[in-house]
């Protein structure tokens, strides 16, 4: 019955507590005076149209004051007070019509006995119904096998709201908070207890815990951190709540739950960018971003929307890419035009920049996936260094004020072929700078970012998914992770410091280990590793061995010289460069190696030119995947 009450029409259901309150009003009227007479009352004719006519006074009422609008299931304080002023109303209303009848037979202890009963009777009849609609109380009484019981971690204001929503959902049950504050240990909020950390195992084996819910929107992301590492030891889902200025719009919902994100697990801090920088480049300029559909190349071009450029230039090969970013971008009011060409089309490049009139380039347009470029290293450094030559003499010609390229750490004593590309187009770069001043060229070198196409973690995610294994490569293999947002808003601050030639590398904070990485992904998704040591674990880890090219780990400066900038995550680095003659000779033998396709001669001339390149994958091996390649087609 409660089911089919509540899914009436919302006409039906005020029609339903109209009829109810009048029902209601009448049998009170009747309680009153046999109260106040001492026996079962039933009015004669002078009183019966007063007892019978009183939710003629009182419904207009209720009306005004909204008793028909508001949503049982979820009243509030407010509500309770619109009832209590609403039955007050009526109650000396109804006194006043009676008396000024002058019906006899009313004693005036009838019309306080009245008001009380209707107080009660009104609000609490309505406190029954949402208790009645209640999830908690409805789970009081039938058994949902797929609830999931779950602890909020947080005792404050956002983990008691989210305790209230939560109340009217059938996906969970709370069942107790857990706080540091001793203070509030042992206490009870809206019928829950809240409970220490380490009570966490009892009330797993107790209720079932499914699932964590951080419930502490204003905590850093260090503090953060640390509750999560606290409860990686046990089997539960860990989700937490959005900032606070993703709560701004009011209420917390369940929709803003989230599970943990590897964001949550880097622990990084926030430094806020320096206005000045954001802008210098990018407001009221024309600015063009080559590799505008790519991961970074996209979120540059959201950012710089928001900067207010004159004028939005996406630079792209991909059709699909270019459309994507053109599509998302269209409803804002800067001019952005989607130009389709390809770096390697150095008379394409110039015509676009001339056309437009571009200030500042952001060159993100490369090839980025280690061992894609090392099975195909002649396209590789064709796009990667041959592209930033014709984008950096195309931006010359055309009188660009600002260059900026987007580098990697893989460019710091390569190992592979894509990291060789990054080092000898920041080469070409810083040699260009030396004949010239009109362009400032910059180059700024930072490690992976987190979501990226290739990444590691949108990996594991789906891996996850998939029940496993979950694969990497070695287990001592560590990496520098950033998010993509934070790694594009420091290019675009390092870019405005640039003088010319210089080489910017972001703090990328603490190096991170992938196989921890992946062993924490496991057990805040709920699930424990499957290994020799947990045979009845849930998902395994695969080791696969090292990628052609790759290395166990990564760093961001050749030498130890370096210098701080204005901003505290954006470092100097002083680095060798070549002349822009010599530089000039090898690039010409380089672009005849990749017309004759000569494997040998490419991989010697990176390596002269970039002498700490130190090649783990042999041109022999080279050469045998491509036959092989040849004979399977």
């Amino acid at each position: 019955m409660i089911g089919t009450t509540a899914n009436l029409s919302r006409f039906n259901k005020q029609l339903f507590m109209l009829l109810h309150d009048s029902v209601l009003l009448i049998s009170i009227l009747l309680a009153s005076f046999s109260i106040r007479l001492g026996y079962w009352y039933f009015p004669e004719s002078d009183l019966l149209w007063v007892i019978f006519g009183a939710p003629v006074i009182a419904v207009p009422i209720f009306i005004r004051f909204g008793l028909y609008r508001s949503v049982i299931r979820y009243m509030s304080f407010k509500d309770v007070r619109s009832i209590a002023q609403a039955v007050s109303l009526y109650a000396l209303l109804w006194g006043i019509v009676g008396f000024m009848a002058a019906v006899e037979g009313i004693p005036r202890s009838v019309i306080l006995i009245n008001w009380v009963l209707s107080l009660v009777m009104v609000g609490g009849s309505r406190v029954a119904i949402r208790m009645l609609l209640s999830n908690n109380f409805k789970l009081s009484i039938f058994t949902d096998s797929n609830q999931k019981c779950v602890l909020i971690y947080g005792a404050g204001n956002a983990g008691v709201q989210l305790s209230s929503a939560l109340e009217h959902t059938v996906e969970y049950k709370p069942v107790g908070f857990i706080d540091d504050s001793l203070e509030l240990q042992n206490s009870q909020i809206r019928g829950l207890r809240i409970h220490a950390i380490g009570d966490i195992p009892k009330l797993i084996e107790r209720f079932k815990v499914s699932e964590v819910l951080i419930a502490i929107p204003s905590i850093s992301r260090t503090k953060r951190l640390a509750i999560i590492n606290k409860l990686e030891a046990y089997s539960v889902v860990v989700r937490v709540l959005p900032g606070v200025a993703e709560l701004a719009q009011g209420k917390v919902s369940i929709a803003d739950l989230r599970k943990i994100s590897v964001v949550d697990l880097l622990g990084r801090g926030v430094v806020k960018p320096n206005q000045d920088l954001l802008g210098k480049n990018i407001v009221n300029r024309v600015v063009m971003v080559t590799g505008a559909g790519g991961s970074i190349g996209s979120e540059l071009c959201r950012q710089i929307i928001h900067l207010q450029p004159k004028a939005l230039i996406l630079f792209e090969m991909s059709e699909l890419a270019l459309y994507s970013i053109e599509k998302e971008l269209a409803r804002t009011a800067i001019d952005i035009y989607p130009i389709l060409g390809s770096v390697n089309n150095g008379k394409r490049v110039t015509q676009v920049l001339k056309h437009f009139g571009v200030n500042t380039i952001y060159h993100a347009a490369a090839y980025k996936h280690v061992p894609m470029v090392e099975f195909n290293n002649t396209e590789g450094v064709n796009n990667n260094v041959l592209g930033t030559l014709n984008c950096a003499q195309a931006a010359i010609n055309a009188g660009v004020d600002t260059f900026v390229l987007i580098s990697t750490d893989k460019a710091v004593r390569p190992t592979n072929t894509m990291g060789a590309t990054k080092r000898v187009a920041e080469l070409i770069l810083q040699a260009l700078s030396t004949t010239q001043q009109a362009t400032v060229f910059t180059m700024v070198r930072f490690g992976n970012v987190l979501g990226s196409s290739g990444s590691v973690i949108p990996l594991f995610t789906q891996q996850i998914k998939q029940h496993g294994p979950i694969t990497v490569t070695d287990k001592n293999i560590i990496r520098y992770f950033m998010t993509i947002p934070e790694s594009v808003e420091l290019v675009i601050q390092a870019g405005a410091m640039g003088q010319g030639g210089d080489v910017f590398v972001l703090d990328m904070g603490k190096p991170v280990r992938i196989d921890e990485l992946a062993r924490k992904m496991i057990h805040l998704s709920g699930l424990e590793v499957k290994d020799d040591a947990n045979p009845t674990g849930d998902i395994e880890i695969h080791y696969t061995g090292l990628r052609p090219g790759e290395k166990l780990f990564e760093e961001l400066l050749i030498g130890d010289n370096v210098s701080d900038t204005l901003h505290p995550l954006i470092m100097r680095a002083e680095e060798r460069l070549i002349e822009w003659n010599e530089l000039h000779s090898i690039l010409l033998a380089l672009e005849s190696a990749i017309d004759d396709n000569n494997q040998v001669v490419l991989r010697e001339l990176l390596i002269k030119l970039v002498p700490e390149f130190k090649p783990q994958c042999g041109i022999t091996d080279l050469l045998f995947e491509q036959a092989s390649l040849k004979q399977q087609k």
